[in-house]
């Protein structure tokens, strides 16, 4: 990927080092490190309940760490003004819906957000309460070595999937949810977070497929982003944390699911086919 000494976004906070006070975790969607974390406990566990100690802590970080980490933050900055100029463009002209840019917060350890209290626990996430990004850099250390999704276009589908979000709360999606949230059962509601993750999925791939124009994307970037899709898809994290999957728990889709709808978005470019909602194969 080629991002170096490209335009950055100036819609960044960046809170590392700054303690976040203890987690209560509100809302908002949640990453795939809870996930993790409730895959391997075998519970459904609110970040909240994780042990966090007093907020007042940060994590150390050797200098070639920090140096790394302000690596990543450039990286991000830089997806980030992509997808700015990319859906500044495409959602007016192709769904007739203005863009407004989100905010992408960068942080250490703990912080709060919109929802409530955001960690490393949470994983990356987007708060529609204050269309907030957020981000703790540590998430793409995992990426790489936890999942084997290595490569700097692995780390901008993330980001570009957390903007995928911030286009469901513009186009009135993520309050459908919030009202399907208060009706449904968790399996039910489960279902429809499969279709909501998948859709993100897709808005990233579309802002891919116009990111080619800006001269960011090298041979190979698209497996690379393919291989993370693949990487945390429900089936696959369930697999490798318990030897099997349980469908009904499923809230962002699987594997073959998540690399079909990111490819899709990739291939097309076009909005209106990402209606995950009313795919017959997702019923």
């Amino acid at each position: 990927m080629r991002w170096q000494g490209q335009e950055e976004s100036g819609n960044v906070e960046d809170r590392r080092g700054i303690g976040g006070g203890h987690i209560a975790v509100g809302g908002g969607i949640i990453g795939v490190i809870v996930l993790l974390f409730n895959l391997f406990t075998g519970n459904n566990v609110d970040p909240s309940q994780l042990p966090m100690g007093n907020g007042q802590q940060s994590t150390q970080l050797s200098p070639d760490q920090k140096a790394a980490q302000d690596d990543q933050a450039k990286l991000s900055r830089v997806v980030l003004r992509s997808t700015e100029k990319v859906w500044a463009q495409q959602l007016p002209q192709q769904v007739n819906v203005a863009y407004t840019n989100p905010i992408l917060v960068l942080f250490n350890d703990a912080t709060q957000s919109g929802c409530g209290g955001a960690s490393s626990a949470t994983g990356p996430f987007y708060c529609p309460a204050d269309q907030k990004l957020y981000l703790d850099l540590s998430f793409f250390d995992m990426l790489s070595n936890r999942f084997h999704a290595a490569g700097d276009f692995a780390k901008a589908y993330v980001i570009a999937h957390e903007v995928g979000h911030h286009i469901q709360y513009l186009l009135g999606t993520s309050d459908k949810m919030d009202r399907l949230r208060q009706r449904l059962s968790e399996e039910e509601y489960n279902k429809y977070s499969v279709k909501l993750e998948l859709q993100a999925d897709f808005f990233a791939g579309v802002w891919a497929h116009y990111a080619q124009g800006q001269g960011l994307l090298e041979a190979g970037d698209m497996e690379s982003a393919l291989k993370a899709a693949q990487a945390i898809g429900d089936d696959q994290l369930q697999k490798e944390a318990q030897g099997y999957a349980v469908p009904e728990s499923f809230t962002h889709g699987t594997s073959a699911q998540r690399m079909f709808w990111l490819k899709k978005g990739f291939e097309t470019g076009d909005i209106k086919q990402g209606d995950t909602f009313n795919d017959p194969g997702l019923q």
